[in-house]
This record gives C-alpha cells, structure tokens and sequence, in this order.
C-alpha cells in the first residue's frame, strides 16, 4: 500500500498556505477508520507539521523556481524517511525492497514532478504576461505618432482663433462665436488624448457582462487616427446588441491589437470591415481586410498571444485566408436574458 497522503499535502501547504486546513482533513479520514494508536500518531504527527508548514510556507515561496523544487522534494523524502521508519518499527514488515522505492522514492518523486508542472506554468504565465505588456507597448509607440498627427489639426484651429481673437477687436458675438468653436477644438483634442491615456493603462482582472455594441465602436473610434494615418477606411455593422461574459480590458486590447495589425499592415491603404452576428445561443464578430504578401506570416505570429487571450474570455476564434482577403471569426457565447415578473 502507498501513502500518498503527503502529495497533495505538501503542495497545498507550500504553495497555498493551507496546511491546517489539510491536516485537519488527514486526521479526520484516519479517524473514520477507527479511534487506535495509528489515529493518535497521525494526530500527532499531522498537529506538528501543520505548524511547521504554515511557518515553512512564506520562505518556500520567496525561492527561486528551481530551489522550490529541490525544497519540496527534500521536504517530502524527509517527511518519507520519517514515515518508513514509524512503519518498520510498528508494523513488523520486513525490509524490502519494494517497501524503500514505496517510501523513500515514490512520493518525493511525485512531490518533485508535481511541484516542476507548477513552476512550468508559472513560467509560462509570467512569460505571456510579459509578452502582452511588451506588445501593448508596441501597439501604443504605433498609435501616439497617428494621434498626435490626428490631435494637431484641432490644436492648429484652436491657435487660430486665438489668434484672431487677440488681434482684431471683435464684437461681442463674433467672440462669443470663436469661444465656442475654440472650446470645441480643444475638447476633441482633449478626448483623443483621453482615449489614448485610457488605453495605455495597465490591464486589470474584472470579469463583467459586456454589450458588444458598446465596447466595439469604443476600439473603432481610438483607431480611427491609426487608420487615417494609413490611409485605411474601417466599415462596421454593429447589429449584435446582447452580452458576453468577459473582461473589458482584455476584450478592449485585444480587438484593438488585431485591427491595429492590420491597419499597420496595408501601407498602400485598403478597407478593413467589422460586423457582428448573433444566433440564440452565440455572437459572432467578423473582421476581414486585404490580405498583403509581405505579412502574410507575421499576421499570424503577431495574433496568437491576442488569440489566447479570446480563449481565456471563453471565446473561439477561426482564421480564413486568401490571396485576397484574410478574415478573422470569433464566436462568444451569448449571455442569457434575465427576465423580472411583476
């Protein structure tokens, strides 16, 4: 027989600090089969390392990847030879071979490939996280020159008028008139830097209801200095007016990434199209542009982290490329209806 109760002990102890809780839920499955001296020993044997794990745990996790896993795996050989010799003294079992590999060799093992799985996807998560800001960054270098080109106009019309209101004498209504337009111009220039600055921000975790019409037309209208500057004319037929389920940060960025990529992508200009669709049980977003030779490739590469992002906010997408024309397809599972009866 192989205790293996240490398993998933040690790695909710370690990692998660749980380790009272753990302890308690060993003593109590011993104690269902019966009240002896194997019960006292566990209870005594489980009290002691429910303390000392609980205390272990915060410096355990301040280790590097790879000494958490030596850590955890000399952790579990000790807890392994302490066990053995407790069962060779009690139970009179002979000194076999099978008996050490059961002991001393099984459960560190399992500790240390649990605890590398761990430290695998940690890595990787990291590693993605890193890769979405450093492509957020990106996205924002690309996106300030279109701005600031779209923001001049405005800020020009402004210096304008603030130039005719100071050198001629005017009227009180002919002020009042080159005021408001003043106003206007610099309100536009003031909600595209607005737009801008509320996309650089950090990405945060908040899941919520999301209305497709609302939050599209909001990543269309930040890109649109993107697309002026190339040249790019973007159509949209927004007619999906039900909820997703998702993080609006993430939804946000990520639409915003792919169309920039594609608008970046056609430096001769071209018509990207955006339109949505919905069935009783799905919604589904579609975005199609020329496809150009020279990136044929890079689309693809410069998607994929967008693309499991989509995933993460239970969405699927599906590519279809031509020589023509490449289009994306995401598909997000409607959110139903609630219904209130008076």
């Amino acid at each position: 027989m192989l205790d293996l109760r240490m398993v998933p002990l040690l790695i909710g102890s370690l990692y998660f600090r749980l380790s009272p809780i753990l302890c308690a839920i060993v003593i109590l499955l011993r104690g269902l089969h019966g009240i002896d001296l194997g019960f006292y020993m566990t209870l005594t044997i489980n009290g002691i390392l429910s303390i000392a794990l609980w205390i272990v745990s915060p410096y355990f996790m301040r280790l590097k990847s790879k000494y958490r896993i030596i850590c955890s795996s000399f952790l579990a050989l000790i807890m392994s030879l302490f066990i053995l010799l407790v069962v060779l003294n009690t139970s009179g079992s002979a000194h076999t071979l099978d008996l050490y590999i059961a002991y001393i060799v099984i459960p560190p093992l399992g500790i240390a490939i649990i605890t590398y799985i761990i430290e695998a996807f940690e890595k990787i998560n990291t590693q993605r996280k890193l890769l979405i800001k450093v492509e957020k960054k990106e996205a924002v270098e690309q996106m300030g020159a279109a701005i600031s080109h779209e923001i001049r106009n405005p800020l020009t019309s402004a210096i304008g008028f603030v130039e005719l209101l100071t050198r001629e004498p005017l009227d009180s209504e002919k002020s009042k008139q080159y005021l408001a337009i003043l106003k206007d111009e610099l309100d536009l220039a003031e909600k595209i830097i607005q737009d801008y600055l509320t996309y650089s921000k950090p990405i945060t975790e908040h899941t919520k209801e999301l209305n497709i019409q609302e939050e599209l037309p909001i990543v269309l209208k930040l890109l649109q200095p993107l697309a002026n500057y190339y040249s790019v004319k973007i159509v949209s037929d927004l007619s999906s007016t039900s909820l997703i389920d998702g993080d609006r940060a993430k939804f946000q960025h990520t639409f915003i990434n792919i169309i920039k990529n594609n608008i970046v992508s056609l430096t001769d200009g071209g018509v990207i199209s955006i339109t949505t669709k919905e069935t009783k049980t799905k919604i589904l977003i579609t975005i199609t542009s020329p496809t150009t030779e020279n990136q044929m490739e890079s689309k693809v590469l410069d998607t994929s982290i967008d693309f499991g992002i989509i995933r993460n906010i239970k969405g699927t997408v599906r590519t279809k490329r031509t020589e023509q024309e490449t289009t994306y397809y995401f598909t997000f599972r409607k959110q139903k209806t609630s219904y209130i009866f008076w």
